[in-house]
């Protein structure tokens, strides 16, 4: 693949954002080849550098604003006085519907949310308590109770094993969340982006 091709193909796979959100990047690519090129690479190589093409659209448009994209492809349309009254008229049923959709979206995305924040209070209540542990076993043996003392280590080493594994349990579920709430975002914006043929 050469660089127009690169560019060609980068700025289809680009469709639907900004004019010059897309100009803007595809200048940036061909400044990123001309210098490797300059820099003795050849045309191939240094697009080959750059990475799978697909991946550069999607980084792309992960990084444009859900506003610009809605902005350059819902165009305002004239509404007849006809759909106008049928707007008006059939409000109750398609707002409240639109309302509902929207608020069961948030409140499976907020629990979800509460669920990890569940979990790091679970976590954070483990490492409280093997600290907890830890200061009544050596108190415990200090005053003389030795096997009180004792018992009370053994289970702030269990308690601190169950605190390692909420820990890192914790770390993944939220960063699946993040994952995912970024998946979505990118779901919805290509949903504005038309593509070519479509």
């Amino acid at each position: 693949m050469n660089k127009q091709e690169f560019l060609d193909e980068l700025q289809q796979k680009l469709c639907g954002l900004p004019n010059e959100e897309i100009n803007e990047r595809l200048s940036f690519y061909s400044e990123i080849i001309d210098d490797r090129i300059e820099d003795g690479i050849l045309e191939e190589d240094a697009i080959k550098e750059l990475g799978d093409i697909d991946e550069i659209a999607k980084q792309i448009i992960n990084e444009t604003p859900l506003f610009k994209i809605v902005k350059e492809n819902v165009k305002p349309k004239k509404i007849g006085i006809f759909e106008l009254i049928l707007l008006i008229l059939g409000s109750p049923i398609w707002l409240s519907i639109l309302i509902s959709l929207f608020s069961a979206f948030v409140s499976i995305y907020l629990s979800l949310w509460a669920v990890i924040a569940s979990l790091w209070a679970v976590a954070i209540a483990f490492g409280a308590a093997t600290f907890g542990l830890l200061v009544y076993g050596i108190i415990t043996i200090i005053q003389g109770n030795v096997p009180t003392g004792i018992a009370a280590l053994a289970c702030c080493c269990i308690v601190c094993g169950f605190s390692i594994y909420f820990d890192i349990g914790c770390k993944w579920a939220s960063k699946g969340i993040i994952i995912l709430t970024k998946k979505f975002a990118l779901w919805i914006k290509k949903l504005f982006i038309k593509r070519e043929g479509v």
